[in-house]
């Protein structure tokens, strides 16, 4: 009886793991994820079929945006964007990649601030919330239960207080260890909160691959923040693990915010399913600063593989200088490819990464790409001042990005990221003055991969392995 039970069990787990094979091969959003998951799920389907129920969904088909009504928006923003249209002389690069795959306008009348590292970062933004008069828009990937999160919370609620209307939102895994009473002590002082427990998104249905991976802030639909930081101490470089963190945030006007807030509403129709289209205000003013600048958001939901091709855009139009910041280097083949092209066709294209460890597996599978893009020309640096966290590329003198898009797969396509663009040289100008600090901070990586330790040797090539889902 016993041995006719396991022999039923073990035809029935084959059985799945040929399905789900199947299934993988015909859905999955690249070659090498079919390829990793078929072999995967037919060698070893004990450990195989339960990952696959938790990390093999190629397509975010469950999330619900509010499109029908988020598009009277969509199009009073490409009707305005016919009184806001950028300068052509302004423009030396071909936006129309970037506008189809952001479904937005570029529009001139914007403005950009550098935010280096957690101190600046913050100040500005509670500086922010405080001189709120309408509505504060919030939504992190982490938010814990430490100093500065109940920073933030009081904050947030002293504006509730005054009769501000403020709406927060975080990410169930990215904010797992955030207690329930957090969000109580927040929700009984009048802030509207989306419960990331109790919300329709990725923590049901086997779906937690997927994360919300968004910073955002906005206040009065007049200013908006986006970048690396998530609300932590460890921002702050309070980390004893960490000691000093190297990140960047942005804080914007003009017409991007509204880009922003766009995203944001949403993302809190999925979580809420509450349309606020109606609640906030989409006319808002212009910058003064009048740079050009389009918000591009991607995500697992997008029918084209967004994120991969917004880096492929910018890189393309690379024709002298290519600085790109990133905690992880783990890239498609495509952007991978587009990279290389580029530093063989003389543009200065320089990689910086952390030489400190966050998360062990996309740190070790970095390694077994850096000899290939060197063997292009292209130039690793391994930042060392603490632990580098920013997300920002610049290009040339034309355009300078900044968000929360990492350089790898996990952010081309299963997270919810956005990044804003700034077509313009003085925001170039401050975002490559910045990374040429950070380079001074940095040491760059001329060893190859057989000349570096043995665990880093024999781990990387078996890192890469999970490449499709770092």
């Amino acid at each position: 009886m016993w041995t006719l039970l396991v022999s039923f069990f073990l035809f029935a787990l084959y059985s799945v793991a040929v399905f789900f094979a199947v299934r993988a091969a015909q859905t999955a959003r690249t070659p090498q994820g079919a390829v990793g998951w078929v072999v995967f799920l037919l060698s070893a389907p004990m450990f195989g079929v339960p990952l696959y129920l938790f990390l093999g969904h190629h397509r975010f088909r469950g999330y619900r945006i509010a499109r029908r009504e988020s598009e009277r928006v969509v199009e009073g923003i490409k009707t305005f964007a016919d009184f806001s249209k950028p300068d052509p002389d302004k423009m030396q690069i071909n936006p129309r990649p970037f506008e189809a795959l952001a479904h937005l306008p570029v529009s001139r009348g914007n403005g950009a601030e550098l935010l280096i590292d957690g101190e600046a970062t913050f100040q500005a933004v509670l500086d922010a919330i405080d001189a709120a008069k309408n509505y504060v828009l919030i939504q992190f990937y982490i938010v814990r239960d430490d100093d500065l999160g109940r920073k933030v919370q009081d904050r947030l609620i002293a504006a509730a207080k005054r009769g501000v209307h403020v709406r927060f939102m975080t990410d169930a895994v990215g904010s797992y260890g955030l207690p329930a009473s957090y969000l109580e002590t927040l929700r009984a002082a009048g802030v509207d909160v989306a419960d990331p427990r109790e919300q329709r998104g990725p923590n049901f249905r086997f779906q937690l691959n997927y994360r919300n991976h968004r910073k955002t802030v906005i206040v009065d639909g007049e200013t908006g923040f986006i970048g690396g930081h998530n609300i932590g101490v460890e921002y702050l470089g309070q980390s004893p693990r960490f000691g000093r963190w190297r990140d960047t945030h942005l804080k914007m006007t003009g017409h991007i915010v509204r880009q922003l807030q766009l995203i944001f509403t949403e993302d809190w129709h999925w979580a809420r399913d509450e349309d606020l289209i109606d609640q906030l205000d989409w006319a808002g003013s212009e910058s003064e600063q009048d740079m050009n600048a389009l918000l591009v958001a991607t995500g697992p939901g997008d029918e084209t593989e967004t994120g991969a091709m917004m880096f492929f855009a910018a890189i393309a139009e690379a024709k002298k200088r290519l600085w790109i910041a990133s905690p992880y280097f783990v890239p498609d083949i495509a952007v991978m490819a587009a990279l290389q092209h580029a530093a063989l066709r003389g543009v200065d294209v320089r990689i910086l990464v952390p030489d400190a460890i966050d998360h062990r597996l996309p740190w070790l599978a970095a390694f077994a790409y850096f000899d290939e893009i060197r063997g292009s020309g292209a130039r690793v640096f391994r930042y060392t001042d603490g632990f580098m966290h920013q997300k920002a590329f610049v290009v040339d003198d034309t355009l300078a990005a900044v968000g929360t898009t990492n350089l790898d797969n996990r952010s081309f396509r299963l997270n919810f990221e956005a990044m804003a663009l700034f077509f313009d040289p003085r925001a170039a100008g401050a975002l490559a003055q910045m990374l040429e600090n950070d380079f001074a901070s940095a040491y760059e990586l001329t060893r190859t991969l057989p000349q570096q330790p043995l665990h880093i040797r024999f781990g990387a090539p078996l890192a890469r392995l999970f490449a499709p889902i770092l």
